[in-house]
Parts: C-alpha cells; sequence; structure tokens
C-alpha cells in the first residue's frame, strides 16, 4: 500500500469520502480520508466505488462487487466483516449476537459491536445492517451526533425497518 486516491459523493446521509488504494476500497468516512498515506490523483480509480454507492443511495443497486482492500484490518476483524459482507443482504439484518455465531463464535457479541465500529468500509461493508437484541443498538457512521439517525435511516432505506410517519427518504432528519 503505497498510496490511495481519494473521492467524495453527497448522499442523504451526508457526504462520503472514500480511499482507494491500488488493491481496492480501503476507506470510506464521513470524515476526510482516515488513511495516512500519500493522495494521488487518480479519478479512474475511485470512479466504480463512487458509482456503486450512488446508485446504491438512488436504490438501484442492492449489492457491491468493487474489491476491497483488508491489509489495515486484523484477521479476525476481517473474518467478521467478510461474514457479515456475505451472509446479511440487502433488506436484512442480524444481531450481534448471531453475527458472532455466524462468525464462529470466537467473538463474543460485545467484540461484534467493536468490529462493527471499526468497520473501514461501512455502507459497503454493511455494519448498519448488525443490530441489538433489543434495539438498534450503536452505529459510528455519520458525521458525530447523528449515527443512530443514519443507521436507522438506512434500515429504512432498505426496507428493514418500517419507516417512521414523516420519513423523508431524500433527507436525514435529525
Amino acid at each position: 500500500m503505497t498510496d490511495v486516491a481519494v473521492g467524495s459523493l453527497e448522499t442523504p446521509v451526508g457526504a462520503l469520502h472514500v480511499a482507494v488504494t491500488d488493491v481496492g476500497l480501503a476507506d470510506v468516512s464521513w470524515v476526510r480520508t482516515r488513511m495516512a498515506l500519500p493522495v494521488v490523483d487518480d479519478p479512474d480509480r475511485v470512479a466504480p466505488v463512487l458509482a456503486q454507492l450512488a446508485e446504491y443511495f438512488r436504490g438501484a443497486r442492492r449489492s457491491f462487487d468493487v474489491p476491497i482492500d483488508w491489509r489495515q484490518t486484523g484477521q479476525l476483524q476481517r473474518e467478521v466483516l467478510e461474514t457479515l459482507y456475505s451472509t446479511v443482504d440487502y433488506g436484512g439484518s442480524v444481531t450481534y449476537g448471531e453475527l458472532a455465531t455466524r462468525s464462529g463464535d470466537r467473538v463474543p457479541a460485545r467484540g461484534i459491536g467493536s468490529i462493527m465500529g471499526s468497520n473501514p468500509v461501512p455502507i459497503v461493508v454493511p455494519c448498519h445492517r448488525v443490530v441489538a437484541s433489543d434495539g438498534l443498538g450503536g452505529y459510528s457512521g455519520g458525521t458525530g451526533q447523528d449515527g443512530l439517525a443514519v443507521k436507522q435511516w438506512l434500515l429504512i432505506m432498505e426496507g428493514a425497518l418500517p419507516p417512521t410517519l414523516g420519513w423523508d427518504p431524500g433527507h436525514l432528519a435529525l
């Protein structure tokens, strides 16, 4: 990993910033890229990621097929995130405990929450689809104070939660 190409996309849940290495997508964030690598101007590298994210937010994409650069994740974190990515489809959800079981029971539910909070590529690897057994649970996405509102908006948009009264799919109401 020697450099990243970066790009941004305005979405109903705020501006998303992506960083793509020569291997694949390495970072999705609501703040500027969290990658401490030299930035290169390479629009062709980020275009497929931004296009797929735009399609997702328009409701025209239900899964992503961009390569992911997992090199900044630990082995166990990667295994849990790959299990999430491959077993929880658009419109679905899973509890922290269920994801722990699907991942081989090597991480307790509380540890699953920590792994979701450190997911380097939210939205694409859908940590917003992991919920508590008694509610939404937490969400570290968003701009800081709006994490749970972002999680709820994403789950409603995907059909995993029923829309609330007054819900506007084009706007995140905080």
